[in-house]
């Protein structure tokens, strides 16, 4: 079977900052912490497009083996960092949380990161000609902020598809402050600190006014 992991160009590192990886499931996850990063800073969506490493599925040990080459092909000469994002899927990831060697794994508490988009008020002020009953039905059937049983268990992506294709990195720019998940603000900390553009209490995504 042939690989599809998907090869960043090379970012551009700061002064003195680390050669550093995100590794992520697939296009869309880009997409969606693209627009996360974008409404924290621009420079950290920026290493975001240019470092995302697309894995081609929930394959950690694909972004082990990709990270490992990296090491050897920079030598002692520059430190190699990554983070690996993972869907939770109901399902253990089979490596360790965090890795003394510089490369550690994020998984989602919910079963998706398409789960935390599933804001209506945010799918309202992004989606066309979408059902204002549908997406009442849809705000009803989801399960409490703090049920995360419940969030995990709930196919994000079949919920999603209300109105054909989902705008996913609009519609992650579009969730205001106050919409934002912990998980998600903590990613973006975790992003800023792998990328060194900003100390991590920095990263607090800004309100808009429209979208």
């Amino acid at each position: 079977m042939s690989r599809r992991t998907h090869i960043p160009r090379a970012p551009r590192p700061l002064a003195n900052d680390p050669r550093a990886f995100l590794y992520v499931e697939g296009p869309r996850d880009r997409e969606i912490i693209e627009g996360w990063t974008w409404r924290a800073s621009r420079l950290l969506a920026e290493h975001v497009s240019e470092s995302t490493v697309i894995l081609g599925g929930r394959q950690p040990a694909r972004a082990r083996e990709h990270f490992e080459e990296q090491r050897a092909e920079n030598g002692t000469l520059r430190e190699v960092r990554g983070l690996c994002v993972l869907d939770c899927d109901e399902a253990p990831v089979p490596v360790a949380p965090c890795d003394a060697d510089g490369l550690a794994f994020f998984v989602w508490r919910r079963r998706h990161i398409e789960s935390y988009l599933l804001v209506p008020a945010a799918l309202a002020r992004v989606l066309r000609n979408v059902d204002a009953r549908a997406l009442r039905a849809l705000g009803a059937e989801l399960p409490a902020a703090d049920d995360e049983r419940g969030w995990r268990a709930l196919d994000a992506k079949r919920r999603l598809a209300l109105n054909g294709r989902v705008p996913w990195g609009r519609l992650a720019r579009s969730l205001r402050e106050d919409e934002l998940h912990p998980d998600v603000v903590h990613l973006l900390g975790r992003l800023a600190s792998l990328f060194g553009v900003a100390a991590v209490s920095e990263v607090t995504p800004r309100s808009v006014s429209r979208v």
